[in-house]
């Protein structure tokens, strides 16, 4: 406990921008010189620049809410002959565009151009100390970026936090949107009218708690029932070596805000008014709920039922198609590899 009440008072302190006083020329004379932050070999910082993606990073820069950020994404050509379409991959919360590295695998192979951003507070984006995060304005970044590329339409595929996003930015430009898929996302429920308020607060002192192990333990249990490979470990190590670098709490204070997000600013009313071609890809064994451990013990045993929300989705998305996967969990394009491929290009071929 002590541990972690120490790593918030630094957080503050780097968040705030606030430094100890510089001693005075006596003081200096009889304090011992501070002794250097010892970094983790393989710490990763909070923009990930000693992290390697699975492709070629470029970044995308703008202004907003009164300062400058930096997208970063990945753009990836057809293999072969292009098939004159472009593929936009949306990450979720607990990942990054390189998270998509096997799905752009058979994407480009298909004859498909893929871009795959890093939100504004994951990856190798910027991690904005003082920003309002909305989908809506992360969408707005994301069809940005698009335009500066001459993109004007594509297929939007969202996972999981990115299912959510997906929806956001279809809603906002439906115009833009060719498909648009989700697979397994979160938010297919309202978690603000089922588990009590927290503060940005209370997320940020529960991000700063965080360590590989805690994250190896829950992505264990949550995500694959209780098994590990060295794939799963693979798709979390950026956010778990994230947690060893000495500026993690810029990447809590991120996360912090993006939970805020999620919880007050749900996307599965407005399904119905959703006016694109939309197919959805369910595993079935997925019990994600955002926010479950918070609430009453009646209301969490029904939370993350996705052999219902899958079903529910479907109905409440005008003439929505619905491919579930018996037995797969939140990832299925890692767990169920083949049988996630196909029921991707059955809904976009």
């Amino acid at each position: 406990m002590a541990s972690v009440v120490r790593r918030y008072l630094i957080g503050v302190m780097l968040l705030t921008g606030c430094a100890a006083q510089q001693p005075t020329p006596a003081a200096q004379k009889t304090t011992p010189a501070a002794q250097p932050v010892q970094v983790a070999t393989d710490a990763v910082d909070p923009e990930a620049t000693n992290y390697t993606y699975p492709h070629p990073v470029k970044f995308f820069e703008f202004d907003s809410q009164l300062q400058h950020l930096r997208l970063a994404y990945l753009d990836v050509a057809a293999v072969g002959q292009p098939n004159g379409r472009t593929v936009l991959l949306l990450h979720g919360k607990n990942f990054s565009a390189s998270a998509w590295a096997s799905t752009i695998a058979f994407l480009i192979e298909r004859g498909y151009r893929v871009i795959a951003p890093d939100q504004v507070g994951f990856g190798k984006s910027t991690k904005p100390v003082t920003y309002q995060f909305s989908f809506s304005a992360l969408a707005s970044h994301t069809r940005a970026l698009l335009a500066s590329l001459g993109i004007t339409r594509s297929v939007v595929v969202g996972h999981s936090m990115g299912g959510m996003l997906a929806s956001r930015y279809a809603l906002s430009y439906p115009e833009h949107v060719e498909r648009l898929v989700l697979v397994n996302p979160i938010g297919l429920e309202d978690y603000s009218a089922l588990t009590p308020y927290r503060s940005v607060d209370d997320w940020y002192k529960d991000e700063l708690a965080q360590n590989p192990d805690k994250i190896r333990e829950y992505q264990k249990k949550a995500y694959y029932a209780g098994n590990w490979s060295d794939d799963y470990e693979a798709l979390a190590k950026l956010q778990m070596n994230m947690t060893k670098h000495p500026d993690y709490a810029r990447v809590a204070w991120a996360s912090a805000r993006l939970y805020d997000m999620i919880f007050t600013q749900p996307v599965v009313h407005d399904l119905p008014r959703l006016a694109v071609p939309t197919g959805l890809i369910i595993g079935t064994r997925d019990k994600t709920a955002l926010g479950k451990p918070f609430a009453k013990p009646e209301i969490a045993a029904t939370m993350g039922d996705y052999t219902q929300l899958g079903k529910r989705a479907r109905d409440a998305i005008p003439g929505a198609k619905l491919i579930e996967l018996e037995g797969v969990g939140h990832i299925p394009q890692v767990e169920a590899a083949d049988a996630y491929r196909d029921a991707l290009l059955g809904l976009i071929d």
